[in-house]
């Protein structure tokens, strides 16, 4: 097979190194020269070229506006007449849309001497009145004939200074084209191609999942395996709890879709079946399939499936990793994976133990802390709650003013707004059971130290109910009432005296 090398002679290099120089020249001063005689030839080249196509836009109008103008006069040479003004008459019909009589703008560099570009109509003014000079010294008799045939003159003018133009651009343009620069490079083609597989009729249908309460679908996207620690305070993680409660009410849980679970039932290792699989359904190396398989196997995990739990996570990460090597990923996972020796085995089998070491471990303290909460809830756990000890009495909340000018509830004020965000809403809704949700949430010696600041800010105050026993509806509560203090007297009179 001949090779043919003979396009490498049309590269123009500027900074060859391999050129050789009288030994009293510089080689790197000579190079330097070499490089701006190169690069000032090409820009006067480009320019001329711009110049030359820039004048027949130019002369491209001017002919056709002396067509025109020849036209209108011919039009008008059998009557009789003034020529001059026949002229003038036939130089107006011929002028056209005024909007445009302006020329192009002008690339730049072009004609930059020259203040401003004048417009078509001045142009043809200008070359009437060089024909009606050139008619003048005629002192023919027909002077109507006279400017057509002046005008046909110019016309022939113009029409064989466009070809010169033209030759001349094509002699440029090919000197340009004849030399490979880095100008010249440019991207033959680019195609790519997606294939948007037919998805499942059951992956479109979300449905709830029975997910540990302590996992949520963000966790997921940031580090689903690992557990994190915020430092705050009881009464912060109880804010936190109640917003994220609020944020979450209306989420879907993640799960994964029927294609996902057909993919998890793929045996660890068989690579074949896996590659099988993904190349008869694309849509399986999405990001969601990957976030199903994960909470999968963690729910597997919980429920002492660890088998099934491990099958999750290896599967999901190898959609990831299929995924994560952009768009010809699948193919380069298989390949490296399949490769014997290859290091990618070794690092892809411990992602897959790490990931599962930890998910192992979190399964594992979820289970601790649900043992620990049964056992609290058979023993009772202690909890600081607001109650009425008098059932005459109500307690009620008072949220202080931001605006007051009080100095005392300017104080309260400020220790109002040291509170959690939570229990600062619970106090505006003035309901009392709402402020004991909080309180349930936080340590007893946190809440202690809340219901004082609450006391000693003013913030709760205790009223007497009062009863009108003139209605059934007092009289009923009325008997309630003493019956409970009669249960209270009759209890403290049954102790024990020692």
């Amino acid at each position: 097979m001949v090779l043919d090398y003979s396009k490498w002679d049309n590269l123009e290099l500027s900074d060859d190194s391999d050129i050789e120089v009288h030994p009293n020249v510089d080689k790197r001063s000579f190079i330097r020269a070499k490089q701006n005689q190169i690069h000032q030839e090409r820009f006067q080249r480009r320019h001329h070229i711009d110049t030359l196509k820039y004048e027949r836009v130019i002369n491209e109008g001017l002919l056709l506006r002396i067509d025109k103008l020849i036209a209108a006069l011919q039009a008008h040479g059998s009557s009789s007449g003034n020529a001059d003004e026949l002229v003038f008459q036939a130089l107006i019909e011929s002028a056209g849309d005024p909007a445009e009589d302006q020329p192009p703008p002008r690339p730049d560099g072009v004609h930059s001497k020259v203040d401003e570009q004048p417009t078509y109509s001045k142009m043809m003014a200008t070359l009437v009145d060089q024909v009606k000079k050139e008619v003048d010294q005629s002192n023919s008799e027909n002077r109507c004939d006279d400017y057509v045939k002046e005008l046909k003159g110019h016309q022939s003018k113009v029409a064989g200074l466009q070809k010169e133009l033209q030759v001349k651009l094509n002699e440029l343009e090919r000197e340009e084209g004849r030399k490979i620069t880095s100008d010249s490079i440019h991207t033959g083609f680019d195609r790519s191609s997606v294939f948007k597989g037919k998805e499942d009729g059951d992956s479109s249908k979300k449905k709830k999942a029975e997910t540990v309460e302590v996992l949520n679908p963000g966790a997921f996207k940031r580090d689903p395996l690992t557990r994190t620690d915020t430092g705050t305070s009881s009464g912060a993680e109880a804010d936190i709890e109640e917003a994220a409660d609020e944020d979450t009410k209306d989420e879907e849980h993640i799960e994964p879709t029927k294609l996902g679970k057909d993919f998890s039932k793929i045996k660890a290792g068989d690579y074949q079946a896996c590659l099988r699989f993904i190349s008869e359904h694309p849509t399986v190396v999405a990001e969601r399939e990957t976030d199903g398989l994960l909470i999968e196997g963690f729910n597997s995990q919980i429920a002492g499936k660890e088998e099934h739990a491990r099958q999750c996570v290896h599967q999901a990460l190898l959609l990831q990793y299929c995924r994560s090597l952009g768009r010809d990923g699948v193919r380069l996972f298989f390949k490296r994976i399949t490769t014997k020796g290859h290091q990618a085995q070794k690092v892809f089998v411990d992602d897959v133990n790490s990931t599962y070491a930890r998910i192992r471990t979190r399964a594992a303290e979820i289970a601790k802390d649900r043992a620990a909460e049964e056992a609290q809830d058979t023993g009772g756990v202690e909890q600081i709650q607001l109650h009425a000890v008098d059932p005459g009495t109500t307690i009620n909340i008072v949220i202080p003013q931001p605006e007051s000018t009080d100095e005392t509830e300017q104080k309260s004020r400020a220790t109002f707004e040291t509170f959690p965000p939570g229990l600062q809403r619970a106090l505006e809704s003035g309901s009392l059971d709402e402020v004991n949700k909080v309180l349930a949430k936080m340590s007893v010696e946190e809440a202690e130290e809340i219901v004082g600041q609450l006391g000693e800010g003013g913030m709760l105050s205790l009223e007497q109910h009062i009863i009108d026993a003139t209605t059934e509806e007092g009289q009923a509560a009325l008997k309630e009432l003493e019956a409970t203090e009669k249960e209270k007297t009759t209890a403290g009179g049954t102790e024990d005296p020692e």
